[in-house]
């Protein structure tokens, strides 16, 4: 890698007094990073110089590129702001600086860590903050920290292997979809192929080889399919040029998991042969289209308009899938040259300087309208931990396209729902909002809304607010951060004294419903909170939410240090699941009075000749033991393939159908279903008594919740036995 590549590449585009600046640049750089190693050996000089390379590859100005090559300079070499913006000038120096309070984004990456602790939430949080805004100022900013991240990926091979997943993940969760929202495919799909090599290396060398038995027959068959495409354009009279599309090996992995839950196989994948047609205008975008439909027959339901249709990107394209030559699926891209380069390169594709102001394009103020509306959505946002995944729901996640009855598109995240939607138009009309109808049908609440759908809501002018209801993520009624922040407010407003109230009662019908006897205290520490009723409030105003309570202590239990031998007899503990301390090995057998699941508190109270039995700590059968020394410690070790039995008793209004909408709740959870009793009265009533196998209390706490959602049901929760 040298800089004559980089003056090479920006000549291209850039006038010649340009390259004065870069020529500086990489003079003064290299003085000071004289001396200096990465860790694989070579001169510390070839990193800078390599992202700046990259910045060449997306056309960027003089000033983003001479800011790579500096951006290292200040942090690591002493080197005072004021003397770079002193030799290279304001701007430069303006974006020196942003990269520069950007590198504390990666530093728990840096340090190996994973962000797990509170305080490295927080730190990570604010760090994502700082980036987006940064990128609300001056977008070159992080396509430089883009450029930087992409070369340290192609180098993470010199890192220790815990540094390497460290920052390969967070390379997955926030740069790779951050560039694929900017419309960069070229570095999103380099950056995901080389974080998965290092979070998955086995899995990356599977589909690698797969790919690479197959190259050579796949290279002759698009060969051929190519001369096809070509023939038929030409003689239909429109000018394109057709090429093989390559699949990129984190992609097909992809593919290939969806398709493995389908119970298909690699070879079955749709879009492993593909081929993209360009041509110069969209009506021949169109045209080119009838000609590959008119050759090949098309597969049902994979066609996808994106000229008409634009991704939040920008990204436009026809996309189709035909029966092509000897019956194989092939994949199709038909674009204009323009658009092929917007989807290369996205929104540096439109960083255009106007002549004298120096201002970016509309298509480019376009493009970072999304990102000012989000930042403006995230300061409402209170809790560190809620910032970063609201941040990956509302800016990573696919994106669905609905209309208001007017005909105004909206793009929401996948699985956002008609609350979503209203919220997304006023705070006033969520609030308002008693039901929605999607496509002419009434539908409820909680409907996940598709690609195209056209959504009315339906709001009388007089409201008594949102629901409670809606801030449970069991119920699945939001899935935005924006519509949930704004229901917290509405909330939030209320008097303390009627949240407080409202907050204890949700507490205590959550705890009866799993039969928890956990004081109020030990979990509002758990939660962080010092005082109780601090505590109640944050419930009742619904930045806590009570089913947040079994997660808590499900992920708080002690872990054990030793492990005993069980039995495999009838009630006996699964192998491993109880550990008993301080005795040695011991039988161990769940009690039937109580059935303890992981989650509860738990004790070991030792038998004359069934070795340990297992009690829930509040069981009244071991409350007053005669003999107190056979009270002894017990803890939990959990594997992932272990169940627990639990009693769960339902009780509903009568009626047709009452009985299989509970089970199928059960079922959609992967909940075995060992017995079931039904017993109905004169006054039209049901209940249903159901043993249940589950992993735990957070399982146990989920599956209560939807079950509670269900037409008629007044009320659920765990029995004792």
């Amino acid at each position: 890698m040298s800089f004559e590549q980089v003056r090479s590449r920006a000549a291209e585009y850039l006038p010649p007094e340009a390259l004065n600046l870069l020529e500086a640049a990489y003079c003064y750089a290299a003085e000071q990073h004289a001396g200096q190693l990465r860790k694989s050996g070579e001169p510390y000089i070839a990193h800078p110089v390599a992202a700046a390379l990259i910045l060449t590859d997306l056309r960027l100005d003089q000033y983003a590129i001479a800011a790579a090559i500096l951006h290292d300079v200040p942090e690591d070499c002493g080197v005072p702001l004021s003397e770079i913006e002193k030799r290279f000038g304001s701007e430069v120096a303006r974006l020196v600086d942003g990269v520069t309070k950007l590198s504390k984004v990666t530093s728990l990456a840096h340090e190996g860590r994973q962000p797990s602790k509170s305080g490295d939430d927080v730190v990570q949080a604010e760090n994502l903050r700082k980036m987006l805004i940064a990128m609300a100022e001056d977008v070159r900013v992080v396509l430089i920290k883009l450029a930087d991240r992409l070369h340290n990926m192609r180098t993470l091979s010199a890192l220790p292997p815990e540094r390497q997943r460290a920052i390969a993940q967070e390379t997955m969760e926030i740069f790779a979809p951050l560039a694929g929202r900017l419309g960069i495919y070229q570095i999103k799909w380099e950056l995901e192929d080389l974080a998965f090599s290092s979070l998955e290396p086995e899995k990356y060398r599977q589909i690698a080889d797969l790919i690479a038995a197959r190259r050579a027959a796949r290279e002759q068959y698009i060969t051929r399919v190519v001369k096809v495409l070509q023939r038929a354009l030409e003689e239909a009279e429109i000018n394109a040029e057709v090429s093989g599309r390559p699949k990129h090996i984190y992609s097909i992995y992809r593919k290939m998991k969806a398709y493995e839950a389908l119970g298909r196989e690699f070879a079955d994948i749709y879009d492993l042969l593909a081929v993209r047609i360009l041509v110069d205008t969209i009506p021949d975008c169109y045209h080119a289209l009838g000609v590959v439909h008119n050759l090949w027959h098309p597969v049902p339901g994979q066609f996808d308009d994106y000229i008409a249709n634009p991704k939040p990107s920008l990204y436009q394209s026809l996309h189709t899938t035909v029966v092509a030559l000897e019956g194989k699926p092939l994949e199709v891209q038909i674009r204009t040259h323009e658009m092929h380069r917007v989807a290369e390169y996205g929104i540096a594709a439109h960083w255009r300087y106007k002549e004298g102001g120096r201002k970016p394009d509309l298509k480019f103020e376009e493009r970072v309208a999304w990102l000012r509306q989000l930042l403006e959505w995230q300061k409402e946002v209170r809790g560190a931990q809620e910032f970063v995944d609201s941040v990956k729901t509302d800016l990573f996640r696919d994106q669905v396209f609905v209309y208001t009855p007017r005909g105004e598109i909206k793009d929401l995240p996948a699985g956002a729902t008609p609350i979503d939607f209203a919220y997304r138009i006023h705070t006033d009309l969520g609030h308002r909002c008693v039901g929605a109808k999607v496509n002419g049908r009434l539908v409820p609440l909680n409907t996940p809304l598709k690609n195209g759908d056209i959504v009315e809501i339906i709001a009388p002018k007089s409201s008594r607010g949102p629901s409670r209801d809606w801030l449970n993520p069991n119920l699945g009624y939001v899935k935005t951060s924006h519509a949930r922040e704004k229901i917290r407010q509405w909330f939030r407003r209320q008097e303390r004294a009627e949240n407080l109230e409202r907050g204890r009662e949700l507490l205590e019908k959550e705890l009866k419903r799993l039969a928890l006897h956990k004081p109020i205290e030990e979990i509002a520490r758990l939660f962080k909170y010092e005082k109780v009723e601090d505590f109640l409030v944050a419930i009742g105003v619904g930045e806590v939410n009570p089913g947040q309570i079994a997660v808590k202590i499900a992920t708080t239990e002690p872990r054990p240090l030793t492990l005993p031998t069980s039995s495999k007899r009838n009630g006996a503990s699964p192998n491993g699941a109880v550990a008993v301390m301080g005795v040695g090995d011991l039988v161990t057998t769940m009690a039937r009075c109580c059935s303890p699941v992981p989650g509860d508190v738990i004790v070991g109270y030792i038998t004359r000749f069934r070795g340990v039995t297992v009690h829930r700590a509040d069981c009244p059968n071991i409350r007053n033991p005669a003999e107190p020394e056979r009270i002894i410690r017990v803890d939990w070790v959990l594997r992932k393939d272990q169940l627990f039995p639990v009693t769960v008793r339902v009780e509903a209004w009568d009626r047709v159908g009452l009985l299989h909408d509970v089970t199928t709740v059960i079922a959609a959870e992967n909940i075995n279903l060992t017995t079931v009793i039904t017993e109905t009265s004169d006054e039209g009533t049901a209940t249903i008594t159901m043993k249940l196998e589950t992993s735990g209390i957070e399982q146990l706490s989920r599956v209560l919740g939807k079950l509670e959602a269900v037409k008629g049901v007044q009320a659920v929760h765990r029995e004792a036995g």
